[in-house]
């Protein structure tokens, strides 16, 4: 072969296809006007590795080919492809400093009942059942509630199952795995769940925060983790401020540690390292 010949290695070789810039560039496109997410430059193994084994089912030889059948943006495929790219790692009590803190905010907002926290970036309800874990060793009544949201119609029936490899449990502390958390049997075997009556108080719902939110009602405790870090400023903005509408007066938001509400203008003012209030009169 000499240097000027080129082969052509197609997806049933069992080698993933480039992403061409103009591709990449499309993709982009699609996924902010649906989203809201910047998927900014460099992320091209990123979309690679979540969108090939899609390329795979349809035996597309090019993304040019798979983004036709889900360039209206509608449809199975379509919904496929997003809930791929918007999909994120997570855990049990991940940045457990927000899970210390939990308790320590629960006098100032116990007055209204019942307690509702949101889970607005819920991801398959990991950081929900935490939150709900915590309420249950700190606020014995039971006078509280968790509502978990996210945009993948997929990982919130995930979450809505409550079904979790036995390997995660080991990030839930011990004293609260021992009270609440239930092994699989028979067909469930190596998962676990968590007691019925803690899961009664934890819903979920496909939510794209990006646009109008229904009425969800009001809430004392909003987590916004690990979701601010993929939007625009403009966006993140718009995000906040639809966000900060359902807190109560008084009521907190919290983000992730790598993100900050610096340079915004809300209706939220600086309470802890990334834990804001709303404030009384707004």
């Amino acid at each position: 072969m000499t240097p000027a010949q080129t082969v052509h290695v197609g997806i049933q070789d069992g080698v993933s296809i480039p992403i061409t810039p103009e591709e990449f560039a499309w993709f982009t496109t699609f996924l902010r006007g649906r989203t809201g997410i910047e998927l900014k430059d460099g992320k091209q193994a990123l979309v690679m590795s979540r969108l090939d084994r899609r390329l795979r089912h349809h035996s597309a030889a090019s993304y040019k080919e798979y983004f036709a059948l889900i360039s209206g943006g509608r449809g199975e495929e379509a919904r496929i492809a997003l809930d791929l790219m918007t999909t994120n790692e997570t855990y049990f009590f991940r940045e457990p400093q927000h899970f210390e803190m939990l308790p320590r905010l629960l006098p100032s907002v116990a007055g209204q009942r019942p307690l509702r926290v949101w889970s607005a970036a819920s991801s398959s309800g990991e950081e929900a059942y935490s939150i709900a874990l915590t309420l249950a060793e700190h606020d014995p009544s039971g006078l509280w509630e968790v509502f978990g949201s996210d945009l993948s119609h997929r990982i919130v029936d995930t979450a809505a199952r409550g079904l979790y490899p036995i390997e995660a449990a080991q990030r839930v502390p011990g004293h609260l795995r021992t009270a609440y958390c239930l092994r699989g049997r028979g067909e469930h075997e190596g998962f676990f769940t968590f007691d019925a009556g803690l899961r009664s108080r934890v819903t979920f719902r496909q939510l794209n925060l990006t646009r109008p939110l229904p009425d969800l009602g009001t809430f004392d405790v909003v987590f916004l983790r690990n979701i601010l870090i993929y939007f625009s400023s403009d966006t993140k903005r718009q995000v906040v401020d639809r966000v900060a509408t359902t807190l109560r007066p008084g009521g907190y938001l919290l983000t992730s540690h790598a993100e900050t509400l610096m340079g915004l203008e809300t209706t939220l003012e600086s309470f802890a390292p990334s834990v804001y209030r709303r404030r009384e009169q707004v």
